[in-house]
């Protein structure tokens, strides 16, 4: 299949086959034992930073290479095929969400102290907003941070965050004034070993297995207010506008993972003979692939016409809802069909797909469910 015509360069392409020998050399002979272990090691952190996938839109100055953010679509792209989607989470929050805020918004200061290190590896971060009793209703966040001199003084907590358990510092969404809702929302960083802060416990999941995902835990907590990204109580926007992109990738992530899954399909049946010859011969799986085929290259196109917006700066928050949604669905529609097309094979762990079945499954859910999407593809027709 093309990867889409006017978006990626020959420079880019050849970056791809740069993530896609990463992937075969550094994640798929693990990805077993790494599912088993829940987690895979910290030094894939470091690998993937020799190669320069931690700055690919980010400063030289802070050692990225200001390649730009197609480079990075490419990187979500093929390292969804790895075929663990935790694996791809861990490093793809590395990438964006952990560091995105901090050049964005971060000071100088804050930039040299977290982003520099971030990039090459040696301080790992995490994005943390949801709340035990807020997902996707950011304005609803219950996590308090009270000035108090020179520091803010935080309670509250945090869970589904990727990357919590290993982070070096999380980015938190803090309500710096809770009397004015959303407007009063500000983003803090706060470093691991900061009394009052820490780990509640590492959550177990249906998928994303080898994904650390924490529930994090704030106790009269002080943070300097030199932590602080932007300006206080600017935090909602910092949010919105760090979604916009979170969604995107994960897109991406799903036209990857969807094009690893339909290969998969179609190598099973080709090389599975029922009745005397190769199941891929019978029309009904001739058909169900070609079906794959169809919404998989929708929903990339879909997809691509976000990243365009995007690129050239718009606010593409409608498109970018479409793809996420239907780039998200599309995977978990194809795993489905997949695993059906594998039998009673795909039910096995040593086959691949069943990993890809439930790691889809999140998809809809993460970055903002399906049913926000459908709010603000909503909200764009004026209703």
């Amino acid at each position: 299949m093309s990867s889409g015509f006017a978006t990626f360069s020959e420079e880019h392409e050849a970056f791809r086959r740069t993530v896609r020998g990463f992937v075969e050399r550094e994640i798929l002979p693990h990805v077993s034992a790494w599912e088993d272990a829940e987690g895979f090691p910290r030094e894939l952190y470091s690998k993937a930073a020799e190669l320069g996938f931690f700055g690919l839109k980010y400063p030289e100055v802070y050692g990225g290479s200001n390649a730009g953010p197609l480079y990075e679509a490419v990187m979500h792209e093929e390292l969804a095929k790895c075929r663990s989607g935790g694996v791809a989470a861990g490093l793809g929050a590395q990438a964006t969400i952990a560091t995105g805020p901090l050049h964005l918004f971060g000071s100088d200061e804050l930039k040299r102290r977290f982003l520099a290190p971030a990039i090459k590896a040696e301080k790992l971060g995490a994005f943390a907003v949801t709340e035990p009793g807020a997902g996707s209703d950011v304005a609803g966040l219950k996590t308090t941070a009270r000035r108090d001199g020179d520091h803010y003084v935080v309670n509250g907590s945090k869970t589904y965050i990727t990357n919590g358990v290993v982070a070096d510092y999380v980015i938190a969404a803090v309500k710096t004034d809770p009397a004015r809702g959303h407007k009063g929302l500000s983003m803090l960083i706060v470093e691991k070993g900061t009394p009052g802060f820490g780990v509640s416990k590492k959550l177990k999941k249906l998928g994303w297995r080898t994904s650390d995902t924490a529930e994090l835990f704030f106790d009269d907590c002080r943070v300097p207010v030199a932590n602080l990204l932007g300006a206080e109580n600017d935090g909602f926007s910092q949010v919105m506008g760090n979604f916009v992109w979170e969604r995107i990738t994960l897109a991406l992530g799903s036209i990857g993972a969807g094009e690893d899954m339909l290969e998969l399909a179609r190598r099973y049946v080709t090389d599975r003979q029922a009745f005397g010859q190769s199941v891929a011969k019978f029309q009904v799986v001739r058909h169900q692939l070609a079906e794959m085929a169809t919404e998989l290259e929708a929903a990339r196109q879909l997809t691509y016409h976000a990243l365009r917006l995007h690129v050239a700066g718009e606010w593409a928050l409608g498109a970018t809802a479409m793809a996420k949604k239907y780039a998200t669905e599309m995977a978990c529609r194809i795993a489905d069909r997949a695993l059906q097309l594998h039998g009673g094979a795909g039910y096995m762990m040593e086959y691949d797909i069943q990993r890809h079945w439930r790691d889809a499954r999140l998809g809809p859910i993460g970055g903002g469910t399906s049913e926000i999407m459908n709010e603000i593809i909503a909200r764009q027709l004026g209703l």
